[in-house]
């Protein structure tokens, strides 16, 4: 019941729902039984596997070290300047010349490793963190990740070379939060050349797959006519009602929408003074679905929906996107994710299987961009104590700069390395790889798929 005596406070959610998915995880859990995990005799030899522990223990201190520094340095999307410099210069101090600003983004870093007939692989890495709360979504742990996986794998080429028989490209990827740069350096000849990427996600479940939804996003101008809100209302044509019936229609939406679809949206401008009918109102606004032609479908019919608005008011509206696509629905490659499962049992992790955690859940990344285009793994690291710590919260703050984060940096780190690894010793694997990437659909065209009419037209 809430305190009606002090109406200045908002309630505080129940926490009944958090309890409820934390007991349906664990049943789905024990029904589900243990993830699939690459078999021993396929992937990298053990003794090599062995290496690489070892080598990510001499360079574990650094790992967390950096993991602190990112941490410590917060940086939203293309200011991550302490970042990319913190990355180059442990690059350098390890022997490697990265290249800075490549593809005209000054905060993307690229080095690359290794040679031979396997192929490329490549480690992308995340460092921009949120405004005002830091790194909520645990980037300064994903960069140690790929960071780390990428200094050990060279550390084991130093000391025998050939012992990569392909290359390792570490990329960074400015801001992923606030724009969708993975596609944009995609678009701009990122992937040429690679042929798997991996890359991890902090989260409070160790887990293989999560769902991640696509997301587009919208901005709606409405253009009204100003008026005296007094003497002459009848004279304007006002533009914040017209975002004020989009917000509704929005909500109305949802009852006829995906379960796993989601709308929401701001008022980015709802006019000056209340004495003057507005003359300009915006919506900035989030759509997001599982599937690619169901997000398609979906951010339609918001079009529609906006332009009735304008059409019941007597403005106009004006839509704009971004003009790379924003971000597409997450496709995680199943024997990746196996060599990821028996990485992570080798350091006393125990990923959950699919569709053991809530699907509800879910939100959006454009790592989805890249696993449209070629094979790929984004495997959520445990970096919390608790299960019920949520993405972009000061409390996933405080864990990713913890002790709980700094062991998720160094195991993540021997993650990535050892399924690097694996694809680079094992062409069958590289092979199995490759099948299951054509068989759940193939390369997308994601540059052209805004393009491209709804399914059903």
């Amino acid at each position: 019941m809430r305190d009606l005596t002090d109406l200045t406070r908002p309630t505080t959610p129940s926490r009944a729902i958090q309890e409820r998915m934390a007991a349906e995880t664990a049943e789905r859990s024990a029904a589900a039984g243990p993830a699939t995990a690459l078999q021993d005799g396929a992937g990298a030899p053990a003794p090599l596997r062995s290496r690489l522990a070892e080598a990510i223990e001499r360079l574990a201190p650094r790992i967390v070290e950096l993991s602190h520094d990112i941490h410590d340095h917060p940086e939203t999307g293309y200011q991550e300047h302490h970042a990319v410099a913190a990355v180059a210069g442990l690059l350098r101090e390890h022997g490697i010349e990265p290249a800075v600003g490549v593809h005209g983004m000054d905060t993307a870093l690229r080095a690359g490793i290794g040679s031979g007939p396997a192929g490329t692989i490549a480690i992308l890495c995340e460092y921009d963190a949120l405004p005002d709360i830091g790194h909520g979504c645990g980037h300064n742990v994903m960069c140690a990740n790929s960071t780390g996986a990428f200094l050990a794998l060279a550390a084991l080429e130093a000391e025998r070379p050939g012992t990569l028989p392909g290359r390792v490209i570490l990329q960074t990827t400015p801001a992923e939060e606030n724009s969708t740069a993975k596609e944009i350096l995609a678009v701009r000849g990122m992937l040429e050349g690679i042929d798997a990427a991996i890359q991890t996600h902090s989260y409070a479940h160790d887990l293989t797959h999560q769902t991640w939804l696509g997301v587009r996003r919208l901005s709606a101008a409405f253009h009204g006519v100003p008026a005296h809100a007094s003497s002459q209302p009848f004279m304007g044509r006002n533009a914040l009602d017209a975002a004020t019936l989009a917000l509704t229609g929005l909500g109305l939406l949802r009852q006829q929408i995906l379960p796993m679809d989601r709308l929401h949206a701001v008022v980015a401008d709802g006019g000056r003074v209340p004495n003057i009918v507005p003359e300009r109102a915006a919506l900035s606004i989030m759509v997001r679905s599982k599937y690619p032609e169901t997000l398609k479908d979906l951010v339609t019919r918001v079009e529609e929906l906006l332009h009735g608005a304008a059409l019941m008011t007597g403005t106009g509206v004006e839509i704009t996107t971004d003009p790379h696509s924003n971000e597409m629905p997450v496709r995680d490659n199943g024997p990746l994710l196996a060599a990821w499962v028996r990485s992570q049992r080798e350091r006393g992790r125990e990923p959950l299987p699919a569709g053991v955690l809530p699907e509800t859940i879910a939100a959006g990344t454009d790592f989805g961009n890249i696993s449209q285009r070629v094979p790929g793994i984004h495997p959520l690291i445990k970096v919390t104590d608790g299960p019920d710590v949520a993405l972009h919260t000061r409390e996933m703050a405080r864990a990713a700069g913890s002790a709980t984060g700094d062991r998720a940096a160094v195991d993540g780190a021997y993650g990535l390395a050892a399924v690097a690894l694996d694809w680079l010793h094992d062409a069958g694997l590289r092979r199995a790889v490759r099948a299951d990437f054509e068989a759940s659909g193939g390369v997308v065209d994601v540059e052209g798929f805004w393009q491209e009419g709804r399914p059903d037209q």
